[in-house]
């Protein structure tokens, strides 16, 4: 993860002596060096990319099989008083939806923030080295974006754990309805059960609609960004960095 991390922020500098000593000195010899550098920082990226997503997901896989295999334990060990106010259908749904999304966290959810605060932290030293001035903006319009999302991010962490349980009790009523099939059948409660299954179900919409809604306020939050792009266009059309530094600021900060 440190070395693909390490050869995304060396695309600049790549591009960066593509630039100084390829195209405006016009030293031929130095520019197909420099693509040759450009080529192989690439396929270190590549390489390690995939070797980091294989491994995160490998343990995501291994960390989830663990917790189903002590999960199961622990319910089959329960008082028999749990089975009776507990449907099988919804220990199923924690046994397997809930576990899965603990899998998404774990796995590709940890790599990719790693791989992001790496990403950040190294590209804001960069760009401190490039340009200050962006650097002190940068960390100006931050604050006011992180916080709004950590406040939303608190509501919709409730309502998704809402809509897990809205989602369990569905799998509660099915399991309760196949198990007792012939019960059901023979007493003609088809109906019945359809519309309560029916209702848990639109009850789990309006809740994932309701967690949707929360989710509408994060984009625009990115407004700020605007900023920093207007910024770093007036700069680099009134020639207040040097040629080398273009192309660096087209990666920094993205």
């Amino acid at each position: 993860m440190i070395i693909a991390a390490a050869a995304a922020l060396a695309l600049p500098v790549a591009v960066k002596l593509i630039i100084d000593q390829g195209y405006l000195l016009q030293q031929s010899d130095k520019l197909n060096q420099y693509f040759l550098l450009l080529l192989g920082i690439v396929t270190l990226m590549a390489v390690f990319s995939a070797t980091r997503y294989y491994l995160v997901m490998w343990l995501g896989e291994r960390i989830v099989a663990d917790i189903r295999a002590k999960l199961y334990q622990h319910i089959l060990q329960m008082e028999p008083a749990f089975f009776e106010s507990t449907s099988t259908g919804e220990v199923l749904s924690r046994l397997t939806t809930d576990t899965t999304i603990v899998q998404s966290v774990v796995g590709a959810g940890i790599s990719v923030t790693l791989r992001s605060t790496l990403l950040l932290v190294g590209s804001l030293i960069m760009l401190s080295v490039t340009n200050l001035q962006l650097t002190g903006l940068i960390l100006i319009i931050a604050p006011l974006i992180i916080l709004p999302l950590i406040i939303f991010g608190r509501k919709v962490r409730r309502l998704s754990r809402k809509n897990q349980d809205c989602i369990a009790e569905s799998s509660g009523i099915a399991g309760e309805t196949f198990n007792a099939i012939h019960v059901l059948q023979s007493y003609n409660l088809e109906k019945f059960y359809a519309q309560r299954f029916n209702a848990s179900v639109e009850n789990s919409f309006a809740t994932a609609r309701h967690r949707l809604t929360h989710l509408r306020h994060f984009h625009p939050l990115s407004a700020p960004d605007g900023l920093i792009v207007s910024r770093r266009r007036r700069e680099i059309c009134q020639s207040e960095v040097r040629d080398s530094a273009r192309g660096r600021l087209k990666f920094y900060p993205e």
